[in-house]
C-alpha cells in the first residue's frame, strides 16, 4: 500500500508519516516548509519506504507512480500562521484540497482530508456534534481559516457524491505534543514556552474560555482508524475532556515549576467561548477514545521542549516566523 500525505513536515503529518510506515505502507510526503519543519521527518533518512518531495500543493501537482490513499493534511493551522498567511491559508484549503481530490481520483484512491472543530466557529451547542452546522464570521480576521476549511469539507463531499470518490474527514479538535513550533501561538506551545523561559503567561480574556486538548498521540491513533474503517462523513476525533485557559495555565506553571505570573490581555477578536468535541461517532464507529490525560500529555511535551529552549533550532523558527 501506498500513500502520498501533504503537509508531511508539519506537527501532524510527522506523526502520520511515522504511523503509516509502522503500518507497513510507503509513503511519499509533500511540503513546501512554509510552517512545516525537516527536522520532524530527519529521523527517516534513508528510510526506503519514505520519499520527502519539497513542493507547493496549491500549485500544479504531479507525483508519479500510484496511490492507495492521499491525506491532505497541508495548512497553516496555527493562529500566528494563518493571520500572517491569509491568502496561502484560502489557497490551500481550496486549491490544494482540488488538486490533493484530483490526485485521488486519478488514482481511484481513498481522499483523506483533515479539517479542524474551527468549522464550527463560536459554537451555540455544546458539546459540537458533527450534525451542528457552526456559527462562523465568514469575513473576520479567522476567517480565512475557518472558510478555507469549511470549503474544503465541501469539496470533498461533492468529489464524493460527483466522481464516487471514497473519502474520509476529520475534525481535528486542540492537538499538542512535541513537534509543535515553539511559536505558532497555540496557547499549550505559548503557555510552555512562557513557563520555561520564566517570561509572563499571556491570559487573553479572563480566562474562562474553555478547550479540549488530545495529545497527540491519541489524535493520530484516531486519524489512522478513520482512515481505515470510517464512513464518508465527518467525524470528530479530540479529547471531551474541558479545561479552562486558566486550568491550563496552572498547570503548566506547576508542571514546570516556574515562577511565570499570570497576566492578562485582551480576547482576540471571534475567539471561541467553549470547545468540547461529541465523540459518540468516533466511539461507536472506531472503537476510539483518548487514553492519556492532560497532565502526562503536558509533562511529555514539556520534555520535548525544555532542551530547546535557546537552542538555535528555536531561534532560526522565530526567525523564519518574524520574516
Amino acid at each position: 500500500m501506498r500513500v502520498l500525505i501533504t503537509g508531511a513536515a508539519g506537527f501532524l503529518g510527522s506523526h502520520l508519516v511515522d504511523r503509516f510506515l509502522a503500518e507497513g505502507y510507503e509513503v511519499v510526503g509533500l511540503d513546501n516548509f512554509i510552517t512545516g519543519d525537516p527536522e520532524n521527518l530527519a529521523h527517516l533518512t534513508g528510510n526506503a519506504k519514505f520519499e520527502l518531495l519539497r513542493h507547493d500543493i496549491s500549485t500544479f501537482t504531479y507525483v508519479p507512480g500510484r496511490f492507495d490513499g492521499v491525506l491532505h493534511l497541508a495548512s497553516l493551522a496555527s493562529p500566528v500562521d494563518y493571520l500572517n498567511h491569509p491568502i496561502e491559508t484560502l489557497k490551500v484549503g481550496s486549491i490544494g484540497t482540488l488538486n490533493a481530490l484530483g490526485i485521488a481520483k486519478a488514482n481511484k484512491a481513498r481522499f483523506f482530508l483533515a479539517s479542524t472543530s474551527e468549522v464550527y466557529g463560536d459554537p451555540t451547542v455544546h458539546p459540537q456534534v458533527e450534525s451542528y452546522w457552526g456559527n462562523v464570521n465568514p469575513i473576520g480576521p479567522r476567517s480565512c481559516y475557518d472558510e478555507s476549511k469549511r470549503f474544503a469539507e465541501a469539496v470533498t463531499m461533492a468529489y464524493h457524491r460527483e466522481h464516487e470518490i471514497d473519502t474520509r474527514i476529520v475534525r481535528i479538535f486542540n492537538t499538542y505534543g512535541p513537534r509543535m513550533q515553539p511559536h505558532d501561538g497555540r496557547v499549550v506551545t505559548n503557555f510552555i514556552v512562557q513557563a520555561l523561559t520564566g517570561q509572563p503567561i499571556t491570559l487573553y480574556g479572563d480566562g474562562s474560555q474553555t478547550r479540549s486538548f488530545c495529545y497527540v498521540d491519541d489524535e493520530i491513533d484516531g486519524i489512522f482508524r478513520l482512515y481505515t474503517k470510517g464512513d464518508n462523513l465527518p467525524t470528530n476525533v479530540g479529547n471531551p475532556r474541558e479545561f479552562t485557559m486558566r486550568q491550563l495555565a496552572d498547570l503548566v506553571v506547576e508542571l514546570t515549576d516556574s515562577k511565570s505570573e499570570i497576566v492578562t490581555r485582551p480576547l482576540p477578536a471571534d475567539d471561541p467561548k467553549q470547545r468540547q468535541p461529541d465523540i459518540t461517532k468516533a466511539r461507536r464507529q472506531l472503537g476510539w477514545e483518548p487514553t492519556i490525560a492532560l497532565r502526562e500529555g503536558l509533562r511529555r511535551t514539556i520534555d520535548y521542549f525544555r532542551p530547546l529552549i535557546g537552542s538555535p533550532r528555536m531561534k532560526s523558527r522565530a526567525q523564519k516566523l518574524v520574516g
